[in-house]
């Protein structure tokens, strides 16, 4: 694969492979977001759907409450579920390089929705920002070519 830089290599890896360190280090970043989730609050208690509905509700922006309350509050353990179980899928799909076009997708998407409910907490907005750029950087170099499941498969052109 050529980068516009004449050459393709660069330190230790070619540039695919530093790509697919790139990938599999967003995808560990995803799946330890999974994992130091307590399950036990998110799916029992409810407790991370009511921490975002008390965020919601005193949001800036009427288009935030309205949403939250018209997606997430009919059906709070069902988003539990999308939310806790859509990361987990996000980081494995992309440690393995399986789907990867669609978890990259799927993470940019989540990546603007916590970046949106989050807007007043700048705090939280660097990891935000900087895993969707990541994300999208795999989506526009095709990150999945090199070391992944989808090049294996032959999947989205790999």
């Amino acid at each position: 694969m050529h980068f516009g830089l004449g050459v393709n290599t660069t330190t230790w890896l070619t540039a695919a492979e530093w790509l697919a360190v790139l990938r599999i280090g967003l995808g560990v970043w995803w799946f330890e977001s999974f994992r130091h989730k307590d399950k036990a609050a998110w799916f029992k208690r409810g407790a991370g759907i009511s921490w975002g509905q008390s965020v919601a509700e005193k949001h800036k922006w009427a288009f935030v409450k309205t949403g939250f309350n018209t997606v997430v509050v009919p059906r709070p353990k069902v988003m539990a579920y999308v939310v806790v179980l859509g990361e987990l899928a996000i980081g494995l799909g992309l440690i393995l390089g399986f789907l990867t076009p669609i978890a990259a997708f799927a993470g940019i998407l989540l990546n603007v929705l916590y970046f949106i409910l989050m807007i007043s907490d700048w705090a939280e907005q660097g990891q935000n920002f900087m895993m969707a750029l990541a994300s999208v950087v795999v989506l526009g170099a095709h990150a999945w070519n090199t070391w992944s499941i989808d090049h294996w498969l032959h999947l989205f052109g790999a």
